[in-house]
This record gives C-alpha cells, sequence and structure tokens, in this order.
C-alpha cells in the first residue's frame, strides 16, 4: 500500500469537501445565503471553498475575495496581538491592566490582569453610559468613557462574557503597551496582516467595501427547523428572550444600540466597517482566518514554545450573562474535542455561526463564516459542524490508514 503524502491529503479533503458536506449544506437548504470553508494541514492549504451568495437580494454571488463581519471571532484575532506582543516581552498574562493603564485600576480594578480581562472577568461586560458612534470612533473618549464606569460583576473573580467591551478593552491594552501606541487595528495590519499576508481587516478601508457579503438574520421558519433538528439550540433562542427585557445579557448586546445583528442588521451599514472594533467588526473570509491560525499554531508569529504554552484553558467558571461554561483564556476559547485523538479545538466562535479554531495535535486549522446568520453556533450549527465532522473523519481514516502501513511495513 502506497502511503498518503501531503499531496495525496490535499486532494482526499479537497474532493471530499467540494462534492460532499459543502454542496449538501446548500442542497438541504442549511445556507440560505452565502458561505465559506478552508482548511490547513500542516502549515498547507488543503481545502479552500465558497459559494451561494454574497448579497442574494441582487442575485451577487459569492466570490473567491468575499469578505464578511466575522462577528466575535474577531476577539481570537486580537488577542493573536496581544499574544504577540508577550512574546516580545512587552507586557505578561499575570501583569495587573493597571501597570500600564493606571486610569483602569478605579473602581477596585488595580489587581485585575490581562488574563483576566482576556478571559471575560473584567467586571466590566457592559458600560452604563451609552456609547456613541462619536465615542466608538475616538479610543480617547473611549478611554475616558472605560475610566469613568464602575464594575457590574466582581473584577477578577466573576465570568460575564464581553461581547463589545473585550474589543474597547484589549484595544487601550495594546495602545498602551506599543511603543508607537498604535491600536489592535493598526497593529495587526503592520505587524501581523502584512508580514504574513493575512487578508483581514479591523477596520476596513472604503476601497475595499465593494467585497462585502449583506448579512441576513435567520427566518422564524429557519430558526424553527434549526429547533428541529436539534432541540438543544433553544439555548440560543432564550439568548434572544433576554435581549427582550432588561437584563445583563441585553445590556451587554445593546450598548451600542446602534450595532445590531440580531432582530434587524445595521451592521451591513459600511460607516461601521470602517472602526477599529476588535471584538465584533473584524472582516475577513474563511480562508484568511485559517491561514491566521495556521500561521499562528504552526509558530510563524509567535514562536512553538509560546504556543504550546497556551494549551491550558484559564478558567472554566459558568459564565453569568450566557448561563453557560465555556473554558476560556488567553482570549480564546477551548471547546472540548474527542476526534483524532486532541482534547481540545482552540479558537472562537463567532455570532451568526461564523468559526476559527485550530488543532494542535493534528496541526490543523480550520474557518467557517457565513453571512446567512444561523441561531446555533459551534456543535450546534449544521452547516459548519457537517463540515468539521466531514473533516475529522477524512483525518482519522488517513490515521487509520497510516497505522496499517505501519503494521504492514
Amino acid at each position: 500500500m502506497r502511503s498518503i503524502t501531503n499531496a495525496g491529503l490535499c486532494v482526499l479533503l479537497a474532493i471530499f469537501y467540494n462534492f460532499a458536506s459543502y454542496r449538501q449544506s446548500f442542497l438541504d437548504g442549511w445556507e440560505s445565503d452565502g458561505a465559506a470553508f478552508a482548511v490547513y494541514k500542516d502549515g498547507q492549504k488543503v481545502v479552500d471553498i465558497w459559494g451561494g451568495y454574497a448579497d442574494i437580494h441582487s442575485d451577487r454571488k459569492w466570490q473567491k475575495d468575499t469578505m464578511t463581519v466575522t462577528f466575535s471571532t474577531t476577539k481570537a484575532v486580537s488577542s493573536i496581538c496581544i499574544a504577540k506582543l508577550v512574546a516580545l516581552g512587552k507586557l505578561q498574562y499575570d501583569d495587573p491592566v493597571s501597570m500600564y493603564w493606571p486610569g483602569f485600576g478605579k473602581f477596585g480594578r488595580e489587581n485585575v490582569t490581562v488574563q483576566m480581562v482576556l478571559s471575560h472577568m473584567s467586571g466590566l461586560p457592559y458600560f452604563d453610559k451609552l456609547v456613541t458612534e462619536e465615542v466608538a470612533a475616538d479610543h480617547n473618549k473611549m478611554r475616558m468613557l472605560i475610566e469613568s464606569e464602575d464594575n457590574k460583576l466582581e473584577p477578577g473573580k466573576v465570568v460575564g462574557y464581553h461581547p463589545y467591551t473585550f474589543g474597547w478593552l484589549v484595544d487601550q491594552i495594546v495602545r498602551h503597551v506599543d511603543e508607537r501606541r498604535r491600536g489592535v487595528g493598526q497593529y495587526f495590519r503592520e505587524e501581523i496582516a502584512k508580514e504574513h499576508d493575512i487578508d483581514f481587516h479591523i477596520g476596513l478601508s472604503p476601497q475595499e467595501e465593494y467585497r462585502m457579503a449583506r448579512i441576513s438574520t435567520p427566518s422564524h421558519s429557519y430558526r424553527a427547523s434549526e429547533i428541529l433538528a436539534d432541540f438543544r439550540v433553544t439555548k440560543y433562542l432564550k439568548s434572544v428572550w433576554k435581549l427582550m427585557k432588561d437584563t445583563p445579557f441585553s445590556r451587554a448586546i445593546n450598548n451600542p444600540p446602534w450595532l445590531q445583528a440580531v432582530t434587524r442588521c445595521t451592521i451591513n451599514n459600511p460607516d461601521y466597517h470602517q472602526l477599529e472594533q476588535p471584538a465584533a467588526l473584524g472582516i475577513g473570509n474563511a480562508r484568511s482566518l485559517a491561514k491566521l491560525f495556521s500561521k499562528f499554531s504552526e509558530g510563524q508569529i509567535v514562536n512553538s514554545s509560546f504556543v504550546q504554552s497556551l494549551q491550558s484553558h484559564y478558567t472554566n467558571d459558568t459564565d453569568v450573562l450566557f448561563e453557560d461554561v465555556v473554558a476560556k483564556g488567553h482570549g480564546f476559547f477551548y471547546l472540548p474535542s474527542d476526534r483524532a485523538n486532541t482534547s481540545y479545538i482552540i479558537g472562537h466562535t463567532g455570532h451568526g455561526c461564523q468559526f476559527v479554531g485550530y488543532d494542535l495535535q493534528n496541526r490543523l486549522a480550520f474557518a467557517y463564516v457565513t453571512n446567512g446568520l444561523k441561531t446555533g453556533l459551534y456543535d450546534l450549527c449544521r452547516p459548519y459542524y457537517a463540515l468539521q465532522t466531514a473533516m475529522y473523519d477524512v483525518i482519522e481514516d488517513l490515521q487509520t490508514i497510516k497505522l496499517e502501513q505501519l503494521t504492514q511495513s
């Protein structure tokens, strides 16, 4: 029996995805608009597929260079910027944020560490003061707003997801640490994206707007079909219900009030795409996200020993905003896996079923983006999880073949 080479793996994966799981999602109506999926294995791109509509209402097809808002996967991209700064010795995860940004230490936050901020434990999952477009576009006004905010949760003790505030906090940390006082968007563009040819943006140039997909929210019938397929999806509908009441979750999602992507899509506004919002407004495609995470996990952005040091999460406590448990640390989610001898997939989900992650054990990095938003995330998002499942089916089959080759040699 011939050995399976990387080239053989490329062929197997490409054929498998192009003619099975991906196409089936469109045939079954799971993909209402457009989507893209990409996989890197051993540092090489082995899958890069896209299809559907960038704008279904105008019959504009999803193209190779189409981009979309990737929502909270942006948090993982921003966290790679922090990782690079840590690897360069500019700061440490266990350093108090107030060491670099004294104004943050008000209201008993003087001992909140960088790691705690990245793990959604800063005590500031939302702001009481209204975040206007003017404030969101001015990092000095945002800094003053943050410094004037009292805690909503006990700092450093309670986990409460930071939908937007994560980005503004991380942006200020980077600005206070970087010698040139660059924000996350500029730092990522100049220190990572340019060097590694990553087509991902935190703050999109108006000249690139023509590539943007138009985002749509799921219809009631689509949400119903998700529930019928897997009743566990109702836990996400509970979040939609929380948005209609005055809850910590609704306060976190509804401020800023002008940035919406649940019941309506103001996020299609091109003006907002230009904002440097490092928690939710990253813009790119599956190829760019998978390539970034491949470069990162392969030790090309920070060294391999540093990547290895990130393999353990910081907290696995219940998130009081989501009332759910997701292991968090270093700005990433640590999602349990029982596939192909790996324990965790490290990455981040994003609103509407966006995902990026890497599997260090199998040297995989992969991403999925879509402009047709779904209710479920990750394993409760049918089109994405069918692709991830199929990917691991192929990896496990190849592992079996290699094992048979070893026993026969």
